[in-house]
């Protein structure tokens, strides 16, 4: 008999509580009547189909599913237990080691207030809950001052937009990403002051950022990615000093990228890729960010060189370059300083002159993109660079450029992509202009061969 997907969580969710039972303890107080009687409600809300109160019918915060985690909100006395209440709520099977209670393939909230019956709920988290039927953001309005972390990971039916009683909140990590929620960042977001995380990803929000996100001086992460965010960024961004993460990428924010930027002296990872910045080139900015690690520009119509400031910014491990319009050389320094680079692209820009020897100290990339630019003379890798990047490197479409005919096997090998390109040596030019090395199929591999060797034994 098959097993459904949901039907396989639920089933290792209830193996798990026989294996990992939770035991009290006598002198713990019980949690009131009222949070055990949410508790009870929601769960049936996810998941009507496994028997809650018959599996946890003792108080929730001495016996409870995985997810659901009391706390004392009022400390014991030798003269009284304390108080205890429900602090944490994650909802939806993760893995083994984080086995939530999981939802149904109809989960819903039939209270849309449900929440506001726990007063001093610090987290609350959905992954994977809201799928079919229809839930409103606004459902989630009524919870306390007291939540920290508002969590919602790939809940494509949930809806809504955020609004100004969002900063009522004393949120540090808001996380909205795979959601259908839309509309604009109220202003109400510039107030949370002690947010360190708002990853508000793969979503419809539209309209442009607040200026008062300048506010979100603990910010560390924030990630606008794939969504209709437009306009230009914020001159006061350069203020957030503690983000470590920047990714705005495949939005339609436009206009040049400001030169406050230089001000996020933490960043380690800058994504504004495929967006419709113009005209800045690259920020030379870019050397003050000492910490950085990567950093994608794609898709944006920049323009002008690639600038000389590599010496500053050794720990890269990451550049994304392609599509820009950038023109003239490739800086040898590339090669001379970032020992750590890994992925390397600049493909379909206007890049002309020789490709730098120096490339090939690159001994931690495996991935190179030279593709579609104006770049000229010999490709000036070893056979061993060229076996170990393999199919990664990739420099088709430089007419321009040539290969030397002792690194032809190597790029054969490995299913390097040549495209179109000629053999750096006048004699075997004469007899074949170009190599089309492809390996789609048997005869593709056979004929390219043949190739190979009639030309190696012409040269020699």
């Amino acid at each position: 008999m098959a097993i459904s997907f949901s039907s396989a969580h639920a089933l290792i969710f209830l193996v798990s509580l026989l294996i990992c039972g939770i035991s009290g303890v006598d002198s713990q107080p019980f949690l009131n009547s009222v949070e055990q009687e949410s508790v009870y409600r929601v769960l049936e809300s996810l998941n009507p189909d496994i028997p809650w109160r018959s599996l946890f019918p003792d108080d929730l915060c001495s016996s409870a599913p995985h997810g659901v985690v009391c706390g004392y909100t009022t400390m014991p006395t030798d003269t009284n237990n304390g108080t205890v209440n429900i602090l944490e709520l994650s909802f939806g099977y993760v893995s083994d080691h984080n086995p939530n209670p999981p939802c149904g393939p109809n989960s819903s909230l039939h209270d849309p207030f449900i929440f506001s019956s726990f007063p001093y709920l610090r987290k609350l988290f959905f992954y994977k809950c809201f799928t079919q039927q229809p839930v409103s953001l606004q459902a989630f309005s009524r919870v306390g001052s007291s939540l920290e972390e508002l969590v919602f990971i790939d809940n494509p039916s949930l809806f809504g937009s955020l609004t100004d009683t969002i900063g009522k909140t004393n949120l540090r990590r808001l996380v909205i990403t795979g959601t259908n929620v839309s509309g604009e960042i109220p202003n109400g977001f510039g107030t949370l002051q002690n947010l360190e995380e708002a990853t508000l990803s793969r979503n419809r929000f539209t309209g442009t950022l607040p200026e008062n996100v300048s506010n979100l001086k603990k910010l560390r992460i924030l990630d606008l990615s794939q969504n209709g965010f437009e306009g230009n960024i914020p001159v006061a961004i350069g203020e957030l000093q503690n983000l470590i993460k920047l990714d705005l990428s495949l939005n339609i924010f436009s206009g040049q990228l400001p030169e406050s930027m230089k001000g996020l002296k933490s960043i380690e990872l800058l994504d504004l890729s495929y967006n419709k910045f113009t005209n800045s080139g690259i920020p030379i900015y870019l050397s003050e960010m000492s910490k950085l690690k990567e950093v994608y520009l794609s898709g944006n119509e920049l323009g002008g060189l690639i600038p000389d400031i590599w010496e500053n910014l050794k720990g890269i491990i990451a550049i994304g370059f392609s599509g820009v319009g950038l023109v003239g050389n490739i800086p040898s320094s590339i090669g001379v300083f970032l020992g750590n680079l890994t992925y390397l692209a600049l493909d379909n820009n206007k890049l002309t002159g020789k490709v730098p020897f120096e490339l090939e100290r690159l001994k931690m990339v495996n991935e190179l993109n030279l593709k579609n630019n104006n770049l000229s003379g010999g490709l000036p890798f070893s056979g061993q660079f060229v076996s170990r990047v393999g199919r990664k490197l990739r420099v088709q479409g430089n007419p321009e450029l040539c290969v030397d005919g002792g690194v032809i096997m190597s790029f054969y090998k490995s299913s390097g992509v040549l495209g179109q390109l000629k053999i750096c040596n006048s004699v075997a030019n004469s007899k074949l202009a170009l190599l089309h090395v492809r390996g789609s199929s048997l005869i593709g591999h056979q004929v390219s061969y043949l190739v190979i060797v009639f030309l190696l034994f012409n040269i020699m």
